[in-house]
């Protein structure tokens, strides 16, 4: 059984913005295909029409390029309106005849509130699961770190899917679970967090994120994303007209400048800038560009709020923009930007001058 399609994990009522960034990246590689999705169901399948096996398209769609998908896998056909009877028996049998062999198991659902009346089905059934892969030779103790998905949409609908190392999200359902601080100002705060795991390598956070270093917060009131900017140790220019929280003015980090987020200008080069401004995305774009072109600062996360409609050709137009600014200034950097489970209706950019 050669695996035919991929499966994608995504925000409820995303559906429509992955399909169409699929589409799009799909033939840019060269892959004819079509994406299947149903409106806030959580999840995009996308069936590759060429002879070759869906993995090397899965190869080449890294899930770090992607921008509304959290979760990047090579799946099998649904098994639909399986027997309530006996869920395992046809579960196991596509498995024995894909030929696949891994060495962790995770059954999953969508992240919508329907799929969450399914947790106690999957609870259920992990351990006879589990027992019946094993015995079968498909669940082994060492298989190159492959993990078979088992994706429950329904009580007796459910579709089998791999997930490679370095090509997919180590968490499950693609969601990390970040803890709220009591003492953070708003809970904002954890989108920077989870931009932070997203973008850097927990590895690289020392050298990265620490008491050396200097930040702008555009936008700053009350300070949730300068509440984690403080707590790497950072002083930080806070930009905004509003108030700040008096906890972060007490750190004696925080310099709360009265001023437009748009007009500021740093008084030296930092090593971080972020900004969370509600605002058009190509202006937000714009303000971004110049302080990268500048060289005002080595590393930037920033927050674009997606239009009501056309949300993924507004982004793909602002990041090519960004882009094409920075090569013609000879400004050489990483771009990445991804709809984070923190966001609602904006994505997360964060770039990293290589000069």
């Amino acid at each position: 059984m050669t695996p035919q399609e991929l499966l994608f994990y995504c925000r409820s009522g995303f559906e429509s913005d992955l399909s169409a960034e699929l589409t799009d990246k799909s033939a840019a590689l060269g892959w004819a295909g079509y994406p299947q999705a149903a409106p806030d169901s959580g999840y995009v399948r996308f069936v590759v029409l060429d002879e070759e096996p869906a993995n090397r398209l899965h190869r080449q769609l890294s899930l770090d390029d992607l921008v509304f998908a959290r979760q990047n896998l090579v799946a099998l056909p649904p098994l639909a309106a399986i027997s309530r009877d006996d869920r395992l028996t046809p579960i196991i049998e596509q498995v024995v005849d894909s030929g696949w062999s891994f060495d962790s198991v995770w059954q999953e659902t969508p992240d919508t509130n329907d799929a969450k009346a399914l947790q106690s089905l999957i609870k259920a059934l992990d351990r006879p699961l589990t027992s019946l892969l094993k015995k079968r030779g498909a669940l082994r103790r060492k298989a190159g770190g492959r993990r078979l998905h088992v994706f429950w949409t329904a009580g007796d609908s459910v579709q089998l899917a791999m997930s490679f190392p370095g090509n997919r999200s180590e968490h499950p359902g693609g969601i990390p679970r970040l803890r709220f601080p009591r003492n953070a100002p708003s809970r904002s705060t954890l989108k920077l967090e989870e931009a932070w795991h997203t973008f850097l390598p927990r590895d690289e956070w020392s050298s990265r994120l620490n008491e050396s270093m200097q930040a702008a917060d555009l936008g700053a009131a009350p300070g949730g994303w300068t509440y984690q900017l403080v707590g790497q140790g950072m002083h930080v220019y806070a930009i905004d007209n509003g108030p700040m929280a008096h906890s972060l003015m007490a750190t004696g980090q925080v310099e709360h400048i009265h001023a437009d987020g748009f007009n500021w200008v740093p008084p030296q080069r930092l090593d971080w800038l972020v900004c969370d401004i509600v605002d058009r995305p190509s202006r937000v774009t714009a303000m971004i560009e110049r302080w990268l072109v500048s060289r005002w600062c080595h590393e930037a996360i920033f927050n674009l709020k997606l239009p009501m409609k056309q949300r993924w050709p507004e982004i793909e137009r602002c990041l090519s923009g960004l882009s094409d600014a920075l090569y013609r200034a000879g400004v050489q950097a990483e771009i990445h930007c991804r709809h984070l489970y923190h966001d609602r209706d904006e994505v997360t950019v964060h770039v990293r001058l290589l000069t």
